[in-house]
């Protein structure tokens, strides 16, 4: 894993160097087969994300080496977008990305079907999705190109304030 503090300069990440010792203790702790990195399965382990049906586009997001699991400097970079001290636009660029599944900086259609389909699962069926997830584009999209840029997804989802709930907080009690 390295040296936990010294990646505060490195990656230039919002938390300090305390927070990113007590990073690195969670990360340890998740690290169940003590590779060096974190499996979905890893991720998995924890109660707080077993429900959650996006956990798995998180960890897509933060593997950014495209590997499959999440090392220490991708978790650190990662979780450091939602610090408190993180700014608005890195939050909503993160919540995009969610959608983006391709990374073509535009959710389209398909993406946004596949997104919301995680979220609902099977309380909708695929036709009452799709007319969601068309009206929703017919609203979002200003330019009328048939997919959602960053900008339209970002001036709508900034009034919602929903960056302000992209928050993790690291605990400053006592060591473990």
């Amino acid at each position: 894993m390295g040296n936990e503090a010294s990646y505060h300069s490195e990656m230039g990440t919002h938390f300090d160097h305390d927070e990113i010792k007590r990073l690195g203790r969670s990360f340890k702790k998740m690290d169940l087969d003590k590779s060096g990195s974190l499996s979905v399965d890893e991720f998995m382990s924890l109660p707080e994300l077993q429900q959650n049906p996006l956990v798995g586009r998180v960890i897509d997001i933060f593997d950014t080496d495209g590997n499959g699991e999440v090392d220490f400097r991708e978790f650190i970079v990662g979780t450091s977008q939602f610090s408190v001290k993180g700014d608005e636009e890195q939050k909503l660029r993160f919540a995009f990305r969610i959608y983006d599944m391709d990374n073509d900086g535009f959710i389209s259609n398909g993406e946004l079907f596949q997104v919301l389909k995680m979220m609902v699962g099977n309380n909708l069926k695929d036709w009452q999705l799709q007319q969601l997830v068309d009206k929703s584009i017919l609203v979002l999209d200003k330019d009328g190109d048939g997919r959602i840029s960053f900008e339209e997804f970002r001036d709508v989802v900034r009034t919602m304030e929903i960056h302000k709930k992209l928050v993790v907080f690291v605990d400053h009690g006592q060591e473990d």
